[in-house]
């Protein structure tokens, strides 16, 4: 074989020159238009690496009287009184083997662990529109501890725990919290976790205190100060135990200086630095349908993600990064848009866009509770982004390869390689109403070369490169003794009658739903031959598995 194996007549087109590409943007074309597009993968080498488990969930603290906007949207999805015993819940974890759950959130930051240091009346949260987040506050049994461990054990979760970072500070009139972080009631629960027994992946200190904070702040060296005494509290209880837990913090939104101080003062300290994302707004706002479907709203979350990565990578510190918290819409989102088809654009557009910038995790809010969860909040049954979340889970690698799009400006494309199997795996979503895309896939394997002509002049370099038998590219190649024979595989994700605002998602014409035993449906795809381009129907999702492209990335 040499330098190139030139597929002609498929939807592959291999190029031999650098990724810089000189194309025509079609613009989207109107009146239910089949228009062409090109989605270019750079395979020469990965851009990011997630982790296996990159997709996580959380679960709330907030009570039943938890409302917003005259709307409460909790019911018993807390961790104090969420349904253990639920068929579906259970089955909806079991399925990702292993899902990551963040246990934290809002009233993390005023919890009391009812532990031997802890010696008042264990309650439950109170509202109190006077006091710091609306809440008194509450307490976490330690039956109930044990009943949720049990329940993570059987179900196979990834538990990081969000630690109270309140406790013994004082808030000033300015609304900053000052004074060194009291660790007595959360190592008593640690002790409490390791005699027990329990597997606690990592321990997050404090949930958006971080900058500007919500609700109070914390300065970042002071927080930098409590992270080290997390640290070696964690690295003192867990002494003889390997592997120990991470340590996680600050879980707020990010502020490039206070991010920055922080990093530098907890560079042996920090294993995992988190963020949160709630970009669309509040769930009160009338436009978020507007925001979702709009490529250059989405775009702008791009700036927080390099920034972030610019900063991590500036610092002495090896921590990596995750979104540890996000919903898109904040207040608990808006019911039948962020629990509905609609937006799945947004969070498969969100993980596209974190594995791009090297982010290892990504925590939705919520797995359930509010009207942003995975799972509907009374049922228990999933909806729409639950199996975007899972198709993603068993379809997107952890290498993360660069990829871009040529044609309709409303088409988001995303590549990785391929999870458990060889080859690649496509995200492609198309936000029009009305334009069908019919995609080819080129790909480009080499190291040196620089390419500076345009698209209808590559069939031309192509037989030249191959006429004087240039040996300058890395191999690129399909498996399969015959290309008619090599087939992928497609998931096709729309909503129910065409409606965005449906909660019933269809994968290849097919209504997803659980069936009377609570178990998660399986998600099957439909074979198609390789030499058809990919077809991308209006308002919808395409997950395409390309097991005969090998690409160095993923070698």
């Amino acid at each position: 074989m040499g330098s190139l194996f030139w597929l002609m007549g498929l939807c592959f087109w291999v190029f031999v020159f650098g990724y810089s590409f000189s194309t025509v943007n079609a613009d989207t074309a109107g009146g239910g238009a089949n228009v062409e597009g090109t989605v270019f993968i750079d395979g020469k080498a990965h851009i990011g690496k997630i982790d296996n488990d990159f997709v996580c969930a959380t679960l709330d603290w907030w009570p039943p009287e938890k409302c917003d906007y005259g709307t409460c949207s909790w019911g018993d999805a807390s961790l104090l009184n969420l349904d253990l015993n639920n068929k579906i819940l259970l089955n909806a974890i079991k399925a990702f083997t292993p899902l990551k759950l963040r246990l934290g959130g809002t009233l993390q930051d005023k919890v009391i662990y009812d532990t031997e240091d802890h010696r008042l009346p264990c309650t439950h949260f109170v509202k109190n529109t006077s006091q710091l987040f609306g809440f008194t506050q509450g307490c976490l049994p330690l039956y109930r501890w044990d009943e949720l461990n049990t329940f993570f054990k059987n179900s196979g979760a990834v538990i990081i725990f969000g630690l109270n970072a309140l406790s013994g500070r004082s808030i000033r009139p300015d609304g900053s919290a000052v004074g060194a972080w009291d660790s007595s009631n959360a190592e008593s629960l640690i002790r409490y976790t390791v005699k027990k027994g329990y597997d606690i992946s990592a321990w997050e200190l404090g949930n958006e205190l971080s900058g500007n904070g919500v609700g109070t702040r914390v300065a970042a060296n002071q927080y930098a100060s409590d992270t080290i005494s997390l640290r070696n509290l964690v690295q003192d209880i867990y002494s003889g135990v390997e592997p120990k837990p991470q340590i996680i913090a600050p879980g707020g939104f990010f502020d490039q200086n206070w991010f920055k101080e922080f990093l530098d003062k907890t560079t042996k300290s920090l294993d995992v630095i988190t963020h949160h994302i709630y970009n669309l707004g509040p769930g009160v706002d009338t436009h978020l349908i507007e925001k979702i479907l709009d490529p250059s709203y989405l775009d702008g979350e791009a700036n927080t993600f390099s920034r972030l990565q610019s900063t991590i990578n500036s610092s002495a510190s090896s921590a990596t990064s995750w979104v540890g918290e996000a919903g898109g819409a904040y207040n608990s989102g808006r019911n039948l848009v962020t629990n509905a088809f609609v937006f799945s654009f947004w969070y498969l557009d969100q993980l596209g866009m974190a594995s791009a910038y090297d982010t290892k995790t990504y925590c939705r809010q919520t797995l359930i509770g509010g009207n942003y969860g995975l799972l509907n909040t009374n049922t228990f049954v999933p909806n729409p982004d639950y199996y975007s979340a899972l198709l993603w889970h068993r379809l997107m690698g952890r290498n993360v390869l660069s990829t871009s799009f040529s044609g309709p400006k409303k088409i988001r494309a995303y590549a990785h390689c391929a999870k458990q199997s060889q080859g690649i795996t496509l995200l492609l979503i198309n936000l029009d109403n009305s334009t069908t895309v019919e995609a080819k896939v080129a790909f480009n394997g080499t190291s040196t070369l620089q390419h500076k002509h345009k698209l209808h002049r590559l069939h031309r370099l192509h037989k030249y490169r191959h006429r004087h038998r240039i040996h300058r590219t890395k191999v690129i190649w399909f498996e399969g003794s015959k290309t008619s024979e090599m087939e992928r595989e497609e998931y096709h994700l729309t909503a129910k009658d065409g409606n965005l605002h449906s909660q019933t998602m269809l994968l290849n014409g097919n209504i997803l739903a659980v069936n009377a035993s609570g178990d998660i449906p399986p998600l099957e795809p439909l074979n198609v031959n390789s030499s058809s381009p990919i077809t991308i129907a209006p308002f919808s999702i395409v997950f395409v598995h390309m097991p005969s492209v090998v690409l160095p990335a993923c070698r």
